[in-house]
């Protein structure tokens, strides 16, 4: 009887270690997921800062004398445009 007894011991202080293990890695996961999801948040913002400096430049560059530079431009105006009626409309239903 005291041989089972150690051996439900033993196995009880196994699953003990092991369930602080999984604890202390959830942890760890947890900051990690926390970082990596600020690291994402902060890579979408710049992302979004260099798509709107593109719409600038190319803005800029249509002005130019190159016909395809001013048919590219007049495309990202009514693209600029159509997203602003997009929001414009959310706005009005959110209302």
């Amino acid at each position: 009887m005291s041989i089972i007894l150690s051996e439900i011991e033993v196995k009880v202080r196994k699953l003990i270690n092991a369930h602080q293990q999984l604890i202390e890695e959830n942890r760890r996961l947890a900051s990690e997921n926390k970082a990596l999801r600020e690291e994402n948040e902060t890579l979408a913002q710049a992302s979004q800062e260099l798509h709107d400096k593109i719409n600038k430049t190319t803005i800029v560059n249509a002005l130019g004398n190159n016909e395809e530079e001013i048919k590219e431009g007049r495309k990202l105006i009514k693209e600029l445009i159509k997203e602003i009626d997009q929001c414009v409309s959310i706005l009005n239903t959110k209302e």
